[in-house]
């Protein structure tokens, strides 16, 4: 299933999740850290990073191709390319 580390109040991480309902994905959403950098849950931010190297938001894991895309615009070329 798609994971999705975002924070509820950032704006890039809102488009993402448009674009996810858009295209009727399911996923699973981790909220590490807010928009302003305050950690909320400090397991989903570890993981973030060692996944992808970078305390950024928004991250989303794809396990079922083994990718991971930052920046909200490169996911949703992403998710609009595989998914659509």
């Amino acid at each position: 299933m798609l994971e999705l580390y975002q924070a509820e109040d950032c704006p890039h991480s809102a488009s993402v999740r448009e674009t996810m309902q858009e295209l009727g994905l399911s996923f699973v959403a981790h909220n590490p850290r807010t928009r302003d950098g305050e950690v909320r849950d400090e397991d989903a931010r570890d993981r973030l990073v060692e996944l992808g190297g970078e305390d950024q938001i928004p991250f989303l894991v794809d396990p079922d191709r083994d990718a991971s895309v930052y920046e909200s615009d490169d996911i949703a070329a992403y998710l609009r390319e595989h998914y659509r």
